[in-house]
């Protein structure tokens, strides 16, 4: 029994002696709208995570370049970049998925803290969650730090509601087939809908309501269009639709 407790003991102390991995919302672009928590959290990491599609440079991450204008000491601070590539092979996610969480895992390992930076909210189209279940399902310890949602910040830029009353609030991809949400009733909001644009609009067409975009929100290149018609036909990637049902301007 002494020895049992003793092992116990022993596998508790290893397992409190490894890393947290923090899921962190930076907010959609503004610095100012970061929270207070994402900020602490950021600052009392050890390492700070960032997904990467392409060259890994922090300086061309939009996460870290909004954290950096909120705490500019985080350039002192270690970067751990996951290859997170722009693609929907699943079997390719998976292998890369798990690639990043083992490196993930190798720091917390150590003892060390990882923050891992995610545009808007943690909980929302983030990599972070395909990591998170990886992490966790090999013992280690997740927590999440809600961030300001694009779609909030866009709202409070257009000056509208997403719902009132019982409206009913549908969020979407717009980089898929959207046909399907469209016929839904309640606000229609598309994030990321810049690769597709062109196929989004066709759709949007046949929408009997008033649409809007924002794109690059709380950013310095923030663009708003109030109409289908304003919406050119190359926009970036954070482009984020909101459309509600009979309110054509």
């Amino acid at each position: 029994m002494q020895t049992y407790a003793a092992n116990s003991e022993q596998k508790e102390e290893c397992i409190m002696d490894k890393g947290i991995l923090y899921g962190v919302g930076v907010g959609p672009g503004d610095p100012e709208l970061m929270t207070m928590k994402a900020l602490k959290v950021i600052k009392d990491c050890d390492v700070i995570a960032l997904p990467v599609a392409g060259t890994a440079d922090k300086k061309q991450i939009t996460a870290y370049q909004i954290a950096e204008k909120a705490y500019p000491e985080i350039d002192k601070k270690m970067i751990l970049f996951l290859s997170m590539p722009m693609i929907k092979d699943k079997e390719v996610l998976r292998e890369v998925h798990t690639e990043g969480a083992e490196q993930v895992c190798r720091k917390l390992d150590k003892g060390e803290n990882v923050a891992f930076l995610t545009l808007g909210d943690v909980s929302i189209y983030s990599t972070f969650l395909y990591i998170q279940k990886l992490v966790e399902a090999s013992g280690y310890e997740t927590r999440v730090i809600p961030g300001v949602p694009s779609f909030c910040a866009a709202a409070a830029v257009l000056k509208t509601g997403l719902g009132e009353m019982s409206d009913s609030i549908h969020i979407f991809p717009g980089s898929y087939d959207i046909s399907d949400g469209l016929e839904l009733s309640g606000t229609k909001i598309l994030m990321k809908s810049g690769s597709k644009i062109g196929q989004v609009k066709e759709e949007l067409k046949k929408y009997d309501g008033q649409i809007q975009m924002v794109t690059n929100c709380g950013m310095e290149e923030e663009q708003i269009y109030h109409s289908l018609d304003e919406i050119p036909d190359q926009v970036g990637y954070y482009s984020l639709i909101i459309a509600k049902e009979g309110e054509k301007r």
